[in-house]
């Protein structure tokens, strides 16, 4: 049976139910934690929620019903999602009726779901990353029984297209181009939860960004767990960089950006294409995660500091105003200090507008996590901070170098203080100047006066 048209079948009888048993309106709160691929997948859940005829809400203590997309990267984030379900418990007892809903990729873990079957039996609904379509489904079988319903996928080959979405902005989104990830780097769960890569076929994503630009989208974001391996796994492959030509070819798009990137694909092809194109930003995400190449293979990372920083030259030679930005761990197991001073080697000769800094977390399930010569907290402590200050010294001079410059931003919100608007130029760097909401949505010529940093006050350049 066609999945969607499932889908859209178990929708219409949740929406009757609410009809039915809550005329006065019944409402869901949603909660998304982790990266843009699961915030995405929120507004997805959103959207079929909206369709099953609940209205959101941001009060969590009333809402007839609380979904909550879970991360798993790291272990806080489990106990964090634990913690929730220790404070929905005594409001569940109050209000019986009220339906908790979990899924995501801490789901997919075996050991958390017998867990939630054990200590969580009022949990109502949970699946994992690989059969959100099902949503409506499991929910109407909750509304129609008193058991707990749970229905995990280990994995699936299957896409399913045209699910229905409730986008935070109207002007901008995130569209997948695959899913899962093949990389299996020493500290990293995601292989395990997400599955392995499937990219969805060329035509649905084109389709897809020329329904968004006729609904007003102008920005998107490409999403994959690792998008320069697109295409590998299609019946007539196609690289990352053909599909970015023919994104280019969308009436309407004006920006494309994409994450994440993984150096070892990095194609001589894709820097071209992001060199030539009048639509791609200037913005690359580039995960170095050490620049120590001993530690690089023990991450297997499969590529190494020489080769990282010869990637670092091609793009700027290509590109010579991109804004480079990567993520950094530090005190992974047996990092010496020789190791950790090759990471700040590259940090100085890649100057990084910023880096997302990290300290080794131990992730139970995977290889690092039993590794030896763990290193003591003290010691990373020191190197982090080491790290954090060269960071924002370097991330400071690079991003200053637009300063007096007149730069389109897209207008994203308003500022927390009054009379100031948010947007970002194509470089990824936020601006904060005086205007009007109407500019919400639009792009305006800004002038970058002053530098904080990691982000500018500006002001509307008139008549430009």
């Amino acid at each position: 049976m066609n999945e969607t048209r499932f889908n859209s079948e178990y929708t219409e009888r949740c929406r009757d139910y609410f009809k039915t048993e809550y005329p006065q309106g019944a409402t869901f709160f949603i909660q998304n934690e982790g990266c843009q691929m699961n915030s995405l997948q929120t507004e997805t859940v959103a959207g079929m929620a909206l369709q099953m005829g609940l209205t959101e809400t941001t009060e969590e203590q009333n809402a007839s019903v609380v979904i909550y997309n879970t991360c798993t990267v790291r272990e806080n984030a489990n106990q964090k999602i634990y913690g929730h379900l220790g404070g929905l418990k005594s409001i569940k007892r109050k209000n019986p009726g009220l339906k908790i809903v979990l899924f995501g990729c801490m789901m997919q873990e075996h050991h958390v779901i017998e867990k939630i079957r054990k200590d969580y039996p009022f949990v109502d609904v949970v699946f994992g990353t690989h059969n959100i379509h099902k949503f409506p489904e499991l929910f109407y079988r909750s509304l129609m029984g008193n058991s707990q319903i749970i229905d995990i996928w280990e994995d699936s080959d299957e896409i399913v297209e045209g699910l229905p979405t409730a986008r935070k902005y109207s002007f901008k989104t995130g569209v997948n181009i695959m899913f899962g990830c093949n990389n299996f780097c020493s500290y990293c769960i995601v292989p395990y939860v997400r599955g392995r890569e499937k990219s969805r076929e060329p035509v649905s994503i084109l389709r897809e960004l020329e329904t968004l630009a006729a609904q007003g989208v102008s920005e998107v974001m490409l999403l994959g767990q690792n998008v320069n391996s697109y295409g590998k796994t299609l019946d007539i492959p196609v690289s990352f960089a053909e599909l970015l030509k023919e994104a280019e070819k969308v009436e309407g798009i004006r920006r494309i950006r994409f994450m994440t990137s993984h150096p070892k694909d990095l194609s001589d092809e894709l820097i071209r294409v992001m060199a030539e194109s009048k639509k791609i930003c200037h913005h690359l995400h580039l995960p170095m995660q050490s620049g120590s190449s001993r530690i690089l293979q023990k991450m297997n990372r499969r590529y190494d500091k020489a080769r990282y920083l010869d990637l670092v030259d091609k793009i700027r030679t290509a590109v010579p105003d991109i804004s480079l930005t990567t993520d950094i761990i530090v005190g992974f197991p047996g990092e010496t200090e020789e190791d950790f001073l090759d990471t700040l080697d590259v940090v100085r000769k890649s100057g990084f507008d910023t880096a997302f800094t990290f300290i080794y977390s131990k992730r139970t399930g995977t290889p690092a996590a039993k590794m030896d010569d763990q290193i003591p907290q003290e010691v990373i402590r020191d190197r982090f901070d080491r790290l954090l200050s060269l960071v924002q010294e370097t991330g400071r001079s690079r991003s200053a170098r637009f300063t007096g410059t007149v730069q389109e931003v897209l207008v994203e919100e308003e500022n927390r203080e009054k009379g100031l608007l948010t947007g970002r130029t194509e470089h990824n760097l936020l601006v904060h100047f005086p205007g009007d909401p109407s500019l919400i949505g639009t792009y305006v010529p800004v002038q970058l006066d002053t530098c904080k940093g990691f982000y500018y006050f500006g002001t509307v350049k008139r008549g430009s």
